[in-house]
């Protein structure tokens, strides 16, 4: 069954690579290039699942997903938070800012394939 995947990414071949994997893999994907349009986005789409960058300009990832996580209309949202930053203590801040996952940067294709249909099972 086909879903949506709404991809928050500012780098274009990030962006690029996650959207061709998806549809590769029978998804339809939206895109938001910053936190603040990605919210948006969720608010109105409502995606079966939202893969988050960290680092966005406007908005950082962590504010949107609170944002998303705190309203009732998308708490429900998986959203996955995506990374090149993975320093110590990163992956705790996302869990708390609510993320329900992390994918470091560069992405492990199959991987990536393998979390991203969990995510979407659940």
């Amino acid at each position: 069954m086909e879903k949506v995947v709404l991809i928050v990414e500012d780098d274009a071949n990030s962006r690029k690579l996650i959207r061709d994997l998806l549809q590769v893999s029978g998804h339809t994907t939206l895109e938001a290039t910053d936190g603040k349009q990605g919210v948006a986005l969720a608010k109105e789409k409502r995606p079966d699942l939202i893969l988050m960058d960290i680092q966005l300009p406007v908005m950082d990832g962590l504010e949107a997903t609170r944002i998303l996580k705190a309203d009732n209309e998308t708490r429900e949202i998986p959203i996955v938070a995506l990374t090149a930053y993975a320093m110590e203590g990163d992956e705790e801040r996302m869990l708390q800012a609510g993320c329900d996952g992390y994918f470091p940067k560069p992405i492990d294709v199959q991987e990536f394939l393998k979390k991203v249909s969990e995510y979407l099972v659940k």
